[in-house]
């Protein structure tokens, strides 16, 4: 019998965030969110003193978020990056229920307004940039195209055949 296969008596056992890796590819999401998640994970195991996931719950989660915002002086959006990570960790990956998590001290969302351009400003934007990167400012200005669908985007994503050109964005993040 090969030596590299696991018998049933001898389990192969893979590493954690192998683990989370192959289910976040499972469930088709972002290699962005993937790199995060992951990264999460880790520091939430490296903060308790690489104690595997398994042995801690509910306490340890509140007390990494709870240090995040406190200590960390994270944004908001951080924290509930970082509290999304652990989810996913707990009911995807270790099929664990985590309770309610009490006693969390929630990161501040500051109160800010939206910045907006006059019209004058864009003009001076548009007429400092040249070549790729007007095409691309100009897509991500008039059409609301994110960032990385816009630099995704092909030529044969565009169709000309429509009166005005209409595009397809592949791999669109749903909000």
């Amino acid at each position: 019998m090969p030596q590299n296969v696991a018998t049933a008596s001898q389990p192969h056992k893979r590493k954690l965030l192998d683990q989370v890796r192959d289910t976040i590819r499972r469930k088709h999401f972002s290699i962005r969110t993937e790199q995060s998640y992951t990264e999460w994970i880790r520091r939430f195991i490296l903060f308790h003193n690489k104690r595997h996931p398994c042995e801690m719950a509910e306490a340890e989660v509140t007390e990494f978020l709870t240090h995040l915002a406190r200590d960390g002086h994270v944004a908001a959006s951080t924290q509930n990056q970082a509290l999304s990570a652990l989810l996913f960790l707990y009911k995807e990956v270790l099929k664990q229920e985590i309770g309610w998590l009490e006693g969390v001290q929630r990161a501040k969302r500051p109160a800010r307004l939206p910045v907006v351009l006059t019209r004058d400003e864009v003009h001076q934007i548009f007429g400092n940039l040249h070549g790729a990167h007007r095409l691309m400012a100009g897509l991500l200005y008039g059409s609301g195209l994110r960032l990385m669908e816009c630099v995704r985007l092909r030529v044969k994503d565009v169709d000309f055949g429509c009166g005005s050109p209409c595009g397809r964005v592949r791999a669109a993040k749903t909000v």
